[in-house]
């Protein structure tokens, strides 16, 4: 491979990204997905914002609301063009002198970024989370040619900040409630309007106040070589952990036995026993109600309160969070590598896969908990417990 690129293969046991190692932000206001690194937000100059202010200066007569709206731009574009992306079919190596030669100090991960500090000799300095060192520029781009590329791979985040968030049908706080979100959830915004964000949720697109959220761009950033290791350990740990657990809980009491009427399916595809145990365990629940908060798998209980209770019964403690689900367990490369058991987040939504693409979930008050498709919305990571 060229300049260090270097393939690494889940199959072959090498290291996957997490899914969920979006942790770089710029924004308003800093918001992080608690998964890798520490959040870097990009610095603005004097220089900077004095240009910005020249460049809407002629909008004066303009709606105060679009003058606002003009600035916030100008300055996220400035701030991109301080960014290092990557483009490469994995990952380019950090290192620690802009040389070949020098040590391997990190991975800076396709489409991840970094923050430019210096050219020198065809190599780019940055900084990325906890590593500082040179990559290649032939495998990153930087300047004007990161503002347009920066708006694909990074994702707008609206992180609630009030108890319980009503997204509305339509943006008006007159207009009807579509479904509910709890506080410091983390939903992807599809839109950007004035005083209301547009937002991806289980029951649909619908429209968020600006008050009761803060929003943020967030990337991933580059993985130390010890980050990388610590990693790679927890995973392993982890995994350990929850199979012994399981094994402890196989022998001891079983599922409630208040089942739904629905028909009998069973978990297919491959992977292990105990995922298949998992999602088995899960399925015998579909028809029961949704209710938001509740964690009773034959009472009631919101997305991540009936995986949380799914895999309580194996003995393993999962956060009562959509979000915090993100970063639980092991990465998974995508939907098409995931397995009977795994996890898959979308935004501001979790469910159990359960094999053949599909997933068993606590929809919505309407359905309840229910057998969908895997690929009904987008899915932001997949992660495995067992």
């Amino acid at each position: 491979m060229l300049g260090g690129m270097v393939p690494v293969s889940a199959a072959s046991g090498g290291a996957v990204l997490p899914s969920a190692g979006i942790d770089f932000t710029l924004g308003e206001n800093t918001a992080s997905l608690k998964d890798l690194q520490t959040i870097t937000t990009i610095p603005q100059t004097a220089m900077t914002e004095r240009k910005i202010e020249e460049t809407v200066e002629a909008t004066t007569a303009r709606p105060i609301e679009e003058i606002e709206q003009r600035l916030e731009t100008k300055r996220e574009e400035e701030g991109f063009k301080n960014l290092v992306i990557a483009e490469v079919y994995d990952y380019v190596n950090v290192r620690s002198i802009p040389s070949e030669d020098g040590e391997v100090v990190g991975k800076l991960y396709d489409h991840s970024v970094g923050t430019y500090i210096s050219e020198s000799d065809g190599w780019y300095e940055i900084n990325s989370g906890s590593v500082t060192g040179y990559v290649k520029a032939e495998f990153c781009v930087t300047g004007d040619a990161a503002v347009d590329l920066a708006r694909e791979v990074g994702t707008r985040i609206a992180t609630v900040t009030t108890t319980t968030l009503k997204v509305r049908e339509e943006p008006g706080m007159d207009a009807a409630v579509l479904g509910l979100v709890p506080i410091e959830d983390e939903l992807i915004v599809t839109e950007e309007l004035d005083g209301w964000v547009k937002v991806d949720i289980e029951e649909g697109n619908g429209y968020v106040s600006s008050e009761y959220i803060t929003l943020s761009t967030e990337f991933v950033q580059a993985e130390s070589k010890e980050e990388e290791e610590r990693r790679l350990a927890k995973e392993a740990a982890d995994r350990q952990a929850a199979q012994a657990a399981a094994a402890a809980a196989r022998g001891t009491e079983s599922a409630p036995s208040q089942k739904s009427e629905a028909p009998i399916v069973y978990a297919s595809g491959e992977g292990s026993a105990l995922g298949k145990d998992v999602a088995n365990f899960a399925l015998q629940f579909v028809g029961n109600p949704y209710v938001y908060g509740g964690t009773s798998l034959t009472n009631g209980a919101d997305c991540s309160g009936f995986v949380m209770s799914v895999y309580q019964n194996f003995g393993v403690s999962l956060p009562h969070s959509s979000s915090a689900d993100r970063s639980v367990g092991t990465a998974v490369d995508g939907l098409a590598n995931a397995q009977p058991g795994d996890l898959i987040c979308y935004s501001g939504h979790v469910a159990l896969y359960i094999g053949g693409g599909q997933i068993v979930h606590a929809s919505t008050a309407k359905t309840g908990i229910k057998i969908s498709d895997a690929s009904y919305r987008s899915v932001l990571s997949v992660r495995r417990i067992f």
